[in-house]
């Protein structure tokens, strides 16, 4: 079993790879193998529409979205990490992910989905709801904690003392651990995937 940690922060070992370090440690206690990713610096470009995944299964821009992609089934679970700005993600991260989801959203069912975000006060909630759109879009279970996935700082050290945020990224450990078994426990007694219709596309226009 293996968990991808995107960190959305531009700073690489900042409060939000903190949290997402106390979701890792956790599953480590399980055997869980983890992987992270962090964006980094360069921008990130964003959707255009253009269509193009649909018939190859790759974003024409060739970056960290299709290297992803690439390996989309080594994973069984995405946690995602993001800073709060204006109340929201960071624009790295949510244009990273619209691609990815856009191009491989078809190939996210049954992996579980997580998404932990770093704030100094306030939008925490807001960030927190708009990374989760992702996964409830794709067929992909939550995994949920005691708490909303939040940690409280300005800086790695104030981290480390917002115990309750802390605690909250071990419970989301566990309960990620625990699904990821229990997966993997009805997979050994032959329960599959579910078996999903066809999709229906409809828009509000009436004629």
């Amino acid at each position: 079993m293996k968990v991808l940690l995107i960190n959305g922060s531009p700073h690489e070992h900042g409060c939000t790879y903190t949290a997402l370090m106390e979701v890792a440690a956790t599953l480590h206690k399980y055997q869980i193998e983890t992987e992270l990713l962090h964006l980094g610096k360069k921008p990130i470009a964003g959707c255009i529409a253009c269509g193009k995944c649909a018939v190859s299964g790759r974003c024409v821009f060739d970056d960290l979205v299709n290297q992803v992609l690439d390996r989309l089934d080594e994973f069984d679970a995405l946690v995602v990490g993001s800073p709060v700005y204006y109340a929201g993600p960071s624009g790295q991260l949510t244009a990273f992910l619209d691609r990815l989801f856009y191009s491989g959203g078809g190939r996210m069912a049954g992996k579980l989905g997580a998404c932990v975000v770093s704030c100094r006060r306030g939008g925490a909630t807001a960030a927190f709801d708009r990374l989760n759109k992702y996964f409830t879009i794709s067929n992909m279970p939550v995994v949920s904690s005691q708490y909303w996935n939040q940690v409280h700082g300005s800086t790695p050290e104030d981290v480390q003392k917002d115990r309750e945020g802390l605690q909250t990224m071990r419970t989301l450990g566990e309960n990620m651990a625990w699904l990821l078994r229990c997966i993997a426990a009805g997979r050994e007694q032959g329960i599959q995937l579910p078996e999903y219709e066809g999709k229906v596309w409809t828009n509000f226009i009436q004629n």
